[in-house]
């Protein structure tokens, strides 16, 4: 409508013209002028509706939370209420833990066990070093009797008996002196090997035993509100993602800028591009002010595929006849002020108008003009919506 009326100037001018010369409007004499009309109409419906693409199904995408338990058993725990602000870390509810509890204490008991054989075994490495000491003395003094014997034989002093008896003594001395030799290498492989094992073996038990207990208190992994809470004490806590206990709406974090994404016809691939403005009406935010209603914002990235055209390997052949819908170009857009992010209500729907700007010379700038009709016409449908309430895009509840 906008569109026509702009240029119907040559048919006014022409009807003007005839009224004053006194002659009748006809069809004849106005054939010029009304071809000229839907000439300049024909061009500026191209240059509106190609140059400034409009998508009526804006979006602010975001994902929540699906909370389920890591292990089964009863709730004997609720500790949040639906709409409830949590922050990570905070406890959501607690699973029956005995099992969890009379594993830990056996973990931690066995775990006592290899310390207490560790005390033990240091002091058998002690008593082991003492024996070598101990025979190493008896062996050194049993070998002075035998040289002392063979001394006295070769003096003709001594009988060889005595000789026999001292060798005897000497080899018993040494087999002692082995013996406890190996008793302390054995004692010293149980400290520095065995034992060792035994003791990781003891701490990674506890350890699983504490994560166990530790996964029968469900906690929050994300700051945001708690919403779709339907258990109790008693209900049995569900561990499958399908049927969780509770979702969390996640807060938006501060660093990352707030996206929203729009669908448009894949024809407009050739205009649009990263940094052309647009503007953005949700549902959500009109208002009789329409303050904070017509937002500023950017195209920040195009995605280089559309997702109708997406492949996934299965048991038949495609058959391309079964995908008629072509699919939208997504597009993604950030606002222009990071203040109006807080408006935005998550999920809402959007109308999303952009302006072509970046053409060169006077062409350019006359199409980046005409962006204004868009512009306008985006206000009225705004406006319409709110009267009629049945929103942008059209749809109701």
């Amino acid at each position: 409508m906008i569109e026509i009326l702009l240029t119907s100037f040559p048919a006014v001018f022409r009807y003007y013209q005839l009224k004053r010369r006194g002659e009748a409007m006809t069809v004849w004499n106005m054939r010029t002028a009304v071809f000229l009309w839907a000439l300049l109409a024909f061009f500026m419906f191209v240059a509106i509706f190609y140059f400034h693409p409009k998508s009526y199904s804006g979006l602010l995408p975001y994902r929540t939370v699906s909370v389920v338990a890591q292990t089964a058993g009863p709730v004997t725990e609720v500790a949040v209420k639906n709409m409830q602000k949590v922050a990570t870390g905070d406890l959501l509810f607690r699973i029956e833990n005995s099992t969890q509890k009379a594993a830990l204490k056996q973990a931690e008991a066995e775990f006592d066990k290899i310390k207490a054989a560790e005390a033990k075994a240091s002091d058998a490495l002690k008593v082991a070093q003492a024996a070598v000491i101990v025979s190493t003395s008896s062996l050194d003094k049993l070998r002075g009797d035998l040289e002392n014997a063979q001394a006295l034989v070769a003096k003709n002093s001594g009988t060889r008996e005595a000789v026999r008896l001292a060798e005897s003594s000497v080899a018993i001395g040494e087999a002692n002196l082995a013996s406890a030799q190996a008793q302390q290498s054995l004692a010293q492989v149980e400290i520095s090997q065995t034992l060792p094992a035994q003791h990781k073996a003891a701490e990674a038990a506890m350890e699983s035993a504490k994560v166990a207990l530790g996964m029968t208190e469900v906690r929050s992994f994300t700051d945001g509100v708690v919403t779709q809470l339907a258990m109790s004490a008693g209900s049995p806590a569900s561990t499958l993602i399908l049927s969780p206990a509770m979702v969390i709406i996640p807060d938006r974090p501060n660093d990352i800028p707030l996206r929203i994404t729009a669908g448009f016809s894949q024809v407009s691939r050739t205009t649009l591009y990263e940094g052309m403005p647009a503007e953005i009406a949700c549902d959500t935010n009109i208002g009789l002010t329409f303050s904070n209603t017509v937002l500023p914002a950017r195209v920040r990235s195009v995605q280089p595929a559309i997702s109708s055209g997406q492949i996934v390997p299965g048991g038949r052949l495609l058959e391309l006849s079964e995908r008629m819908p072509r699919g939208s170009l997504l597009v993604y857009l950030e606002l222009e002020h990071k203040e109006q992010e807080k408006i935005m209500l998550d999920g809402t729907g959007c109308i999303v108008q952009t302006y072509t700007n970046n053409l060169p010379g006077f062409t350019g700038h006359l199409i980046a003009a005409t962006g204004v009709v868009k512009a306008v016409g985006l206000r009225l449908k705004v406006w319409g919506s709110l009267i009629a309430g049945i929103g942008l895009a059209g749809g109701g509840p």
